[in-house]
């Protein structure tokens, strides 16, 4: 039996309520659809993003803080490659951290990384090989 092939929340744990929603809601300028005083939801083009105090979050899973994780990305695709450098500038003002300037990859079109306050990384990314919809939907290929 094959399973559907969607990805329908993600949740990054996170330290400080209040810092994180200012790299999100400043940064980004999205706007929660849900909050309490342990988690923030934002709504996005078919999935969810949470953000849930680390603690709580390991508690949730019963897996304790501190245990290895594997490095990983969050992408967030932009419609020209313009729009690169402003967005990582205006993240690093919220609370993000530069992690590397924009860049032209090996696969074209233009890169750099930002951490938000609890040092998930978002790469920030105009890639010409991708589609992207009036909706924010990406698509591989074009």
């Amino acid at each position: 039996m094959a399973f559907q092939q969607q990805l329908s929340v993600v949740t990054l744990g996170v330290a400080d309520l209040i810092r994180s929603k200012r790299f999100y809601v400043d940064g980004f300028g999205w706007r929660p659809v849900f909050e309490n005083e342990e988690i923030v939801f934002y709504q996005m083009n078919g999935f969810v993003l949470g953000t849930w105090l680390h603690d709580k979050l390991a508690e949730d899973m019963r897996r304790p803080l501190g245990v290895g994780r594997a490095p990983f990305s969050l992408g967030h695709n932009v419609r020209t490659r313009e729009e690169v450098r402003p967005i990582l500038d205006r993240l690093a003002a919220h609370g993000g951290t530069l992690l590397k300037p924009p860049v032209e990859p090996p696969f074209g079109g233009l890169q750099g990384y930002v951490a938000d306050p609890d040092d998930h990384a978002w790469d920030i990314v105009w890639n010409p090989g991708f589609r992207l919809g009036d909706d924010g939907s990406v698509t591989f290929g074009v």
